[in-house]
This record gives C-alpha cells, sequence and structure tokens, in this order.
C-alpha cells in the first residue's frame, strides 16, 4: 500500500503527522505513506516547514489518500487549478478526509449528498457546501471516510489499515502508538470507531 497525506501550505501537523506515522508502522509489510504537496516545500499552520515526498500528482496512482486541514483550506477549494489537479477515484482507492480536509473532499464531488465529519470550526462550510455534518468523530461510505477533530486522524490511519491489512494490524498499530496505561482504552474507542463500517461488520450485519 503506498498511501498519500495530501499537505498543503497551513497544514495542521496532527493531521498529516500522526496519520502517516501510524500508518508507516506497516513498513515491515511493505506500506509507505507519503506527505504529498502541489509545492517541494509546506509551511504548517504553527510556522513548520517540511520538505514534500511525493508531488500532488502521486494522489492519483496512490492505493490510499488522505486529506488533511489546515487555515487555508477555503483559500484552496477556491484554487480551481489546484483543485482540477486533485485526481482521486474512489472505485480504486481508499480515501479519507480530516477537518477542514472534509471541504475539500466535497469540492471535489466525493462526498455527495452523503453525510460527513468535520471539525466544529469548519462545519459550516461543509454545510454551506450542501453536506450534512455529523456529530461523531468518524463516518465511512464505501472507500470514502471523514473524520472529525485534530485526534481523529488515528481513526482514519485504522481504518485504512484494517481495509488494507487487516483488523488486528490496525488494533497493533492503534496500540503501538497509545498512552502506556491506557492502550486497551485506546484500541478500544478506536475500533469501536472504525468498525461499524468495515466490510466484515457490514456484511454481518446483513
Amino acid at each position: 500500500m503506498k498511501i498519500a497525506v495530501l499537505t498543503f501550505d497551513g497544514f495542521n501537523e496532527l493531521d498529516s503527522f500522526v496519520a502517516a506515522s501510524i500508518l508507516n508502522r506497516l513498513k515491515s509489510k511493505g506500506w509507505a505513506a507519503y506527505i504529498t504537496s502541489p509545492s517541494d516545500q509546506v509551511t504548517s499552520m504553527n510556522g513548520i516547514t517540511v520538505q514534500r515526498q511525493r508531488p500532488l500528482a502521486f494522489a492519483a496512482e496512490a492505493d490510499a489518500v488522505i486529506i488533511g486541514s489546515g487555515i487555508r483550506t477555503r483559500e484552496i477549494a477556491q484554487d480551481v487549478d489546484l483543485m482540477s489537479s486533485i485526481r482521486l477515484d474512489p472505485c480504486r482507492q481508499l480515501i479519507g478526509a480530516q477537518c477542514s480536509g472534509t471541504l475539500l473532499l466535497a469540492k471535489l464531488g466525493l462526498v455527495g449528498d452523503l453525510p460527513a465529519c468535520t471539525d466544529l470550526t469548519t462545519k459550516p462550510w461543509v454545510i454551506e457546501a450542501g453536506v450534512k455534518v455529523l456529530d461523531t468523530p468518524f463516518v465511512a461510505h464505501g472507500n470514502v471516510a471523514t473524520a472529525g477533530g485534530c485526534m481523529a486522524s488515528q481513526y482514519l490511519a485504522g481504518w485504512i489499515i484494517a481495509r488494507g491489512a487487516g483488523v488486528s494490524e490496525a488494533e497493533e498499530a492503534i496500540h503501538y502508538v497509545a498512552p502506556v496505561g491506557e492502550k486497551a482504552d485506546y484500541v478500544e474507542r478506536a475500533m469501536a470507531a472504525i468498525s461499524p463500517f468495515l466490510p466484515t461488520a457490514r456484511s454481518a450485519a446483513a
């Protein structure tokens, strides 16, 4: 699995770095998550400048894509040239968006009339884009997932791992990054959030 973590100027470090770190726990299985950006360097909302690992075009060939949030998301959503260069395929790819990344997902036409998750600041903008916003941290519809809140990045990463490698691998990855003494609680909470949206859960319910 090759994963593009879309990261734009003004990005939220928790979205991009936490998700990428958890996903890269599966390097031994050939997985790799890359900071993917339209420019060679991007600067976070707190002034941290990083070198991109892959260009934006990589998103089209990746097996999974996560769209992080940031303080410039509304500006990015109005950049016609930039938005038209983001090519995603929910039939082939697992696609996740977090917080204001959900606005970009909506603008790309990948949310439609389905309910989605986002953060409280972005909520009015996503509603304005015609999307019903849920008061939950995570939801998935097929191969497209959205999450709300900075720390919900673990849910997006866990969902991608569960879909691409298996539930036990997702539990192991979350267990590794969870605080000592609270690991079981963290794993239980994360899996409770994502399990209803895994194919096996839907099959069992049917």
